[in-house]
């Protein structure tokens, strides 16, 4: 009967293990990247791009349960299992690759966080964003704690974002018919294809990707098929909730910034600065405070995420760890220098979407061609549905980029 008891108390807490890092992930799908592109969306299309969010929000719940199970079959992240599976000149572009996409991540999470703090205290947009990587380092010192602590302030941070905006959906008067009309697929110029790549670029994250695989809690994947299984499903619930409540955020976003400012004549909503302005204006000073409080948070639990994912890229792919102060250093730079140089900041948001954008499939690739095989995953390896799914969901982002490009050229 002990045994029994100790087996089962052993069975909860594997569970309860595996409940928390998708939450982590979620935070590249609420970032400040994605106020930018989501709120110029509907500013400028109304509902036109409603459905984009949905399908980038269900394919991210796809993928990251993909990399999530990998971490789980292998007890290895993505980076990791491609340093051993693949030639050496191939690991190293993926790396390179990789590095760029961190600087775009980081560009996204800083320049969000050094707006929040503007148009919350006024601060310069520069002093905003030192401040921002500060936040950041002082977040991934709870690692040194466990992954738990870690896991626990990111998902507070989470909690924030999502109620700041169920508050502000809330507020608004939401057309019904054009939002279900926004569910059908379709674009309106190249201005459309655009955003909707920098949504998917905002929502399918390669960060992220990376990331997940390696947040599965070591020996959870251990034991009988039965087992691995149940913590395969555990994981599943996880992806389910986090990611859940990720697309509500998302389609909260547009759905505000159309209700509110799509035809209306109200000048530059399609800046977050301008977004904040127009909430002022419409819903009153407390609503648009309650954005500026739910973009900072965004800012600041991003950009600890990003930093943690470009620790497990290096070392992943090269077998390197540098001290993360200089990893903090190295990624916070572009951004800081796009803030000194006066770069419009929501334009830079979005630009950096759409980097991020083209390297989902560097990504996507290694992640569906891993999965499949049984010498890798074993008794967790793919079904042959789940990889066709996987190939369809990785040739169409792969062919929107493509439209992308030559509507642009």
């Amino acid at each position: 009967m002990l045994e029994r008891s100790a087996a089962v108390r052993a069975a909860r807490r594997r569970r309860v293990a595996l409940f928390g890092p998708a939450f982590v992930a979620a935070i590249a799908y609420v970032d400040p990247g994605n106020f930018a592109t989501n709120f110029a969306g509907g500013a400028r299309h109304g509902y036109l791009l409603l459905w984009v969010i949905v399908a980038a929000n269900l394919t991210a719940m796809f993928v990251q349960s993909l990399s999530a199970k990998l971490g789980l079959a292998t007890g290895a992240s993505l980076p990791e299992l491609c340093r051993q599976h693949y030639r050496h000149p191939v690991v190293v572009g993926l790396w390179l690759q990789a590095e760029l996409v961190a600087m775009a991540t980081d560009l996204a999470e800083v320049v969000g966080g050094a707006i929040a703090l503007n148009l919350l205290f006024g601060l310069p947009l520069f002093a905003g964003g030192v401040i921002t990587g500060l936040v950041a380092f002082a977040l991934l010192a709870l690692q040194s704690r466990g992954d738990r602590r870690f896991i626990g302030a990111i998902t507070g941070l989470f909690a924030v974002i999502l109620v700041g905006f169920l508050l502000l959906v809330l507020r608004v008067r939401v057309d019904p018919g054009s939002a279900l009309a926004g569910l059908v697929p379709r674009f309106e110029g190249t201005g459309s294809v655009l955003l909707a790549t920098g949504i998917l670029g905002a929502t399918v994250m390669p960060h992220a990707i990376y990331l997940h695989s390696a947040l599965i809690p070591d020996g959870a994947g251990a034991g009988s098929v039965r087992q691995r299984r149940a913590a395969l499903g555990g994981q599943r619930k996880d992806v389910l909730a986090a990611m859940g409540l990720a697309g509500l955020v998302n389609a909260a976003m547009l759905l505000v910034a159309a209700a509110l400012f799509h035809g209306s004549g109200v000048a530059d909503v399609g800046t977050l600065t301008g977004a904040h302005a127009g909430i002022a204006v419409a819903l009153g000073g407390s609503v648009a405070v309650v954005f500026a409080l739910a973009l900072l948070a965004s800012g600041f639990a991003s950009a600890s995420v990003g930093t943690y994912a470009g620790q497990v890229v290096m070392q992943g792919f090269l077998q390197r760890r540098i001290p993360l102060l200089a990893r903090r250093a190295l990624t916070l730079a572009p951004a800081l220098v796009a803030l000194a140089a006066g770069a419009e900041p929501t334009s830079a948001l979005v630009i950096s979407q759409v980097i991020l954008s083209f390297g989902i499939p560097f990504a996507l690739v290694p992640l569906l061609l891993l999965t499949r095989r049984r010498d890798v995953m074993a008794d967790l390896v793919n079904r042959p549905s789940t990889t066709a799914w996987a190939a369809v969901a990785t040739v169409v982002i792969i062919a929107l980029n493509a439209v992308l490009l030559v509507q642009l050229l």
